[in-house]
């Protein structure tokens, strides 16, 4: 194998140069002499036989060499840096901390239980556990603030391998008005009145509306969302594994919508780098598979059976 002539450390001031937009700016990020930072770049021109700037002024401009050279440069930085966070992590054997971010659409006792194993197996591991909505499963992977995601989607540049099938069903208190109604309910009757919508956990996206209810409540976890809605405060769409001892209870009951009473999301384990997982990240990720498909298979019926036939005896096991 043959050696490389450009340090790591020439490539990362080739880095902050671009970065900070001039020589003088990347040095201070770098901590080091303007002149070390110069002579840097330079050497790695003249090993290369390129030139990677342009002086404009006060500014160092990429050329299409230097602009190749910059992309290859921040991908062999990133890949030298999660090399050595995954020697680090195999070195003291089982990571100390890992964090898993999780849409709260997925059943918090089926969470906990998995999180319970992998405390068993490895009770010097922290867990981290970053509960999102919706949109903000972006910042949690692309921020590398969680090594394991489960996301109702895949955000792009990564890979998710689908997990579990979440049904939602539109619910309030028995005692809401729209249960008095005793037939069942088109949008009209929805629209008159308040609707319960939980906001997304990132303030770049504006949180979807099902339809535009005269009265609204947002607010910023599903639970509350839940607890607003057994109270008698309005109607809301519900995972319905979230809410089964509600249902079992009578505190929520399913609302007799004309059409679309129900719907579906699919939720997908996400690795935010396959490659540099560490043990415990990747023990954790196995047991949450185990976990699901255990699950789905104590609630599976014959496929013979008609489909309402199916959600009514799912319903029935899961409220037993």
């Amino acid at each position: 194998m043959a050696a490389s002539r450009i340090s790591l450390d020439q490539w990362r001031a080739l880095l902050a140069v671009v970065d900070e937009g001039a020589y003088a700016k990347a040095a201070k990020a770098l901590h080091k002499s303007q002149s070390s930072v110069t002579y840097a770049v330079q050497k790695l021109e003249s090993l290369l036989g390129v030139k990677a700037f342009k002086i404009q002024g006060r500014k160092a401009n990429l050329t299409p060499t230097g602009e190749l050279l910059y992309r290859r440069a921040r991908y062999l930085l990133d890949e030298a840096a999660g090399l050595e966070q995954a020697a680090k992590k195999l070195s003291a054997g089982w990571e100390a901390e890992i964090h898993l971010a999780v849409e709260t659409i997925f059943p918090t006792w089926l969470l906990l239980g998995c999180l319970a194993r992998l405390g068993a197996e490895s009770p010097h591991t922290r867990v981290e556990l970053i509960e999102t909505v919706l949109g903000g499963k972006d910042d949690a992977l692309l921020q590398t603030q969680a090594e394991l995601a489960i996301f109702g989607t895949i955000p792009q540049g990564f890979m998710g391998e689908s997990l579990m099938r979440v049904r939602f069903i539109l619910a309030a208190h028995p005692d809401h008005p729209l249960h008095k109604l005793g037939r069942k309910l088109s949008v009209q009757d929805l629209r008159a009145h308040r609707q319960l919508v939980v906001r997304e956990s990132s303030p770049r996206r504006a949180t979807p509306l099902t339809m535009e209810a005269t009265q609204r409540w947002t607010v910023s976890n599903l639970a509350t969302s839940i607890d607003a809605a057994r109270s008698g405060h309005g109607f809301a769409w519900l995972p319905e594994e979230r809410i089964r001892e509600e249902l079992k209870a009578g505190t929520l009951r399913a609302l007799p919508v004309r059409e679309g009473g129900e719907r579906y999301a699919e939720l997908y384990l996400i690795f935010a780098d396959r490659e540099h997982a560490g043990p415990a990240t990747l023990r954790l990720a196995e047991i949450i598979r185990e976990a699901v498909a255990s699950e789905c298979k104590k609630s599976a019926v014959p496929a013979k059976e008609p489909a309402r036939e199916r959600v009514r005896n799912r319903i029935k096991a899961r409220s037993s």
